[in-house]
């Protein structure tokens, strides 16, 4: 018996090219995403790797994104290789221009870097948004349309805007902490299969029924 779509499939339904699993397209060592997490595109959702910009291996950054994300058109990951020294009179990167302008390579040290980008599972990014480098989003976040993520979001809150904010909390503390540790993203696809109704019912106390 099927129990959903291939995890190792690129378009989990072959009738919505549009969508693909970002897991199995991805080229990079250093980006590393969970299973069923897809991005939605028509443009090419195969493609997503061109949204994750200034990504130097030499740097050593890694963007992690969780499993059943959902992450919309638009979406870009600014990574640490953008930052310029700002310890100096000037930020331009004459460096990289050549003709002599090399011999002003900044050390790495001089450089703002601000760690990996880490996503977590089930979080749900809409449109046009822009995660800036070193950013933590937590799971089952939503981070609204258009949006410039500067900061931390914390696991279930909704954000959005430039700079992005906190707008609300999905859920009461209580659930937020049982969902945490429910992990419900890590069942197996079948348990996922047979408790399809109480993840997506409006009823939030059917969650709390599963054993």
């Amino acid at each position: 018996m099927q129990y959903g779509p291939n995890p190792d499939a690129v378009y989990p339904n072959e009738a919505i090219k549009s969508v693909c699993f970002i897991k199995n397209v991805i080229t990079r060592p250093n980006i590393i995403v969970g299973e069923y997490t897809y991005y939605d595109d028509i443009g090419g959702a195969e493609r997503f790797e061109e949204h994750v910009t200034h990504h130097y291996e030499f740097l050593g950054d890694k963007l992690i994104i969780g499993k059943f994300c959902a992450i919309a058109k638009g979406i870009e990951f600014v990574m640490n290789g953008a930052n310029h020294r700002m310890c100096s009179v000037t930020t331009y990167p004459f460096n990289i221009m050549g003709n002599g302008w090399e011999k002003a390579v900044p050390p790495l040290e001089d450089l703002p870097f601000k760690g990996d980008t880490v996503v977590g599972n089930d979080v749900w990014i809409g449109q046009n948004v822009t995660v800036m480098p070193g950013i933590h989003i937590g799971d089952g976040a939503v981070i609204a349309a258009d949006s410039v993520v500067t900061k931390d979001i914390p696991p279930y809150h909704i954000a959005g805007g430039n700079p992005c904010k906190i707008i609300r909390k999905r859920f009461n503390d209580e659930l937020i902490e049982y969902l945490l540790e429910l992990q419900w993203w890590n069942w197996p696809q079948k348990k996922i299969f047979e408790n399809l109704e109480a993840l997506c019912s409006r009823d939030l106390a059917r969650i709390k029924e599963i054993i």
